[in-house]
């Protein structure tokens, strides 16, 4: 083959014209996002935020739904999901991406992000035949004697052609959709403009961390986004299964590949769901079913490297057994430390000890306030016994997974999102076990592997491991130490050191405070000018005093300051109403 075109990676610094064509576009889509918010019944979205400047007062939109019922009887939870498929594909794929994080949202909000879809018809074969000869440089009948016009499926990022080698190896070809890098971009921009505008209700409402949520997916987006980045995640496992012979990953062909195009190997086979087709071929279903979980788990827990969405349209089964697993545009990943803690939760419910459970939640954890552990154990133990007194075969992994979600998000423990990941995907092939194996039962799969951890994780090999990494960190700090504490000294006796105290928590509290020993100031010299106007009806003045109405001219001043007091004390309410 030949050699590639060389691409830059670094992108142009956008000119003053391209900003402000950018400025435009972001206040045009800031507009319809206020809109489609007003429709359905977020006015306090709009109404307490800057977006309101976006919304003139003679545009009020009906609160109505597309099918004409009044917004009001769906759930707010529905509304949020009906608004996220009206604004397009890059939210709907931030929401799926955020109906993995328990930790941020409500389960009530996270089951109908789940329903979210991205039905997205494929583009004009042209432009995909298009895109591959400008990424690959050469013809495409140079590059493939045969290539099917018809995709084999498609999604919002791109979508799958059939083709054929010149030596006639089958093959796909991943071609992803024109323009939507330029998209996917306008569209974070303009999500760190909302978070930017909202950023405040979002943390009153109970979102921590809004921009870090933005960051995280527009890195996610761009990984997506470059393909080479599926093929590294796809030689990667491949080099982990290289010696099973019961799974099987398609070969990614590199020297065909590029951010924006990805050939693979092409694998037939049925969907693992298809029953009839495996009994067709003489196969146990409840083996195939077997074989997925071990696969899969073996990924979590030996691995720590794990494919992330194992719906049955990704795992395929070949006639004669072997198990292929296919799109890795999504992985996730686990530290050994990560794996043992994680492992630790399901072990200390197998015990039936919630402190064990509450401390690897603690070691999973990669921020964790817990302000009552008893409390957080005294959850887990009440988990616990729901658990315990459940027969085996009525036990639910989906069950289990809302519930744990719902302690997650009770006390705001920040996971890795690996976590999340992992629970969706066990809930996942709990129901594809279960249309294959009558007596399916995903805990009784997980059980030995938590032995397994459990011997990895207090082997010779890893606590010497551990061992040498404390004492490198222990000498490291060692060396350090000295430097550290001349320097210290060094400020101390310069009258240099300075100590930094962050009230940060106290932000809120202090700036009431500050108002109100603000307002109770101009209450009291609101007071002492209408006292001052009360008393000056009972002097007695000199003949030139003119009066007004028939009162002294110094008690109408008086009222006036009494007034424009008043009138200070009240307009920072009405400033906030407004």
């Amino acid at each position: 083959m030949g050699a590639l075109p060389q691409t830059s990676c670094y992108a142009t610094p956008p000119t003053a014209a391209v900003l402000f064509k950018n400025t435009l576009s972001n206040l045009t889509r800031l507009r319809q996002v206020a809109e489609v918010l007003l429709r359905y019944g977020f006015e306090d979205v709009v109404t307490t935020t800057p977006l309101r400047r976006l919304v003139g007062k003679k545009r009020r939109l009906r609160w109505l739904e597309a099918d004409e019922r009044p917004v009001f009887e769906t759930t707010r939870w529905e509304r949020i999901r009906l608004i996220i498929e009206e604004l397009g594909p890059t939210f709907i794929k931030l929401a799926q991406a955020l109906s993995n994080r328990a930790d941020l949202l409500p389960q009530a909000l996270i089951d109908e992000l789940e329903k979210l879809q991205s039905n997205v018809p494929p583009f004009a074969t042209a432009e995909a035949r298009q895109i591959v000869e400008a990424e690959l440089g050469r013809p495409l009948e140079e590059l493939f004697s045969e290539f099917d016009d018809v995709p084999l499926g498609s999604a919002s990022i791109g979508q799958v052609h059939r083709a054929r080698l010149p030596t006639g190896e089958e093959v796909v070809v991943k071609v992803q959709r024109p323009g939507v890098r330029d998209k996917v971009e306008s569209d974070l921009r303009l999500l760190h403009e909302l978070v930017r505008l909202t950023g405040g209700f979002l943390r009153n409402q109970g979102l921590a961390n809004p921009q870090d949520v933005i960051d995280a997916f527009e890195r996610s987006m761009t990984k997506e986004l470059d393909y080479t980045q599926e093929a590294r995640a796809i030689e990667q496992m491949r080099k982990l299964y290289e010696h099973y012979t019961s799974f099987y990953i398609p070969e990614p062909y590199r020297e065909l590949s590029t951010p924006r195009v990805l050939v693979l190997e092409y694998v037939s086979g049925c969907k693992i769901t298809d029953k009839e087709q495996l009994l067709a071929w003489g196969l146990s279903p409840e083996s195939i079913a077997e074989t997925g979980m071990d696969v899969y788990l073996t990924q979590i827990f030996e691995f720590g490297f794990f494919h992330a969405d194992p719906h049955p349209g990704n795992v395929l089964v070949r006639p004669d057994g072997t198990l292929v697993l296919i799109d890795f545009g999504m992985v996730g990943k686990l530290t050994k430390q990560q794996k043992y803690a994680f492992a630790g939760v399901f072990i200390g419910m197998a015990r039936q000890d919630a402190r064990s459970m509450a401390l690897n939640f603690r070691r999973l954890a990669l921020s964790s306030d817990i302000p009552d552990m008893r409390a957080f154990e005294a959850d887990l133990g009440v988990l616990i016994e729901d658990y315990a007194v459940l027969d085996v075969q009525t036990m639910s992994m989906r069950d289990l997974a809302d519930s744990l979600q719902g302690i997650i998000y009770r006390y705001k423990l920040q996971v890795p999102g690996a976590v999340f990941l992992i629970l969706r995907a066990l809930v996942i092939l709990e129901g594809i076990g279960k249309v294959l194996h009558p007596r399916f039962n995903t805990f009784e799969f997980v059980r030995p592997y938590g032995a397994r951890i459990i011997k990895e994780q207090y082997s010779t090999e890893n606590i010497l491991s551990e061992a040498e990494y404390t004492g490198t960190q222990l000498l490291a700090l060692l060396q350090t130490l000295p430097v550290d504490l001349r320097q210290i000294m060094r400020k101390a006796s310069k009258g240099e050191l300075r100590v930094k105290v962050d009230l940060g928590g106290y932000t809120s509290l202090l700036r009431k405070a500050d108002q109100l020993v603000s307002r109770t100031v101009l209450a009291l010299l609101t007071l002492g000018t209408l006292l001052f106007a009360g008393l000056s009806l009972l002097g007695h003045y000199p003949p030139a005093m003119p009066y007004y109405r028939g009162l002294p001219v110094i008690t109408w001043y008086a009222l006036g300051a009494t007034a424009l007091l008043v009138l200070l004390l009240t307009l920072p309410q009405r400033t906030r109403r407004e």
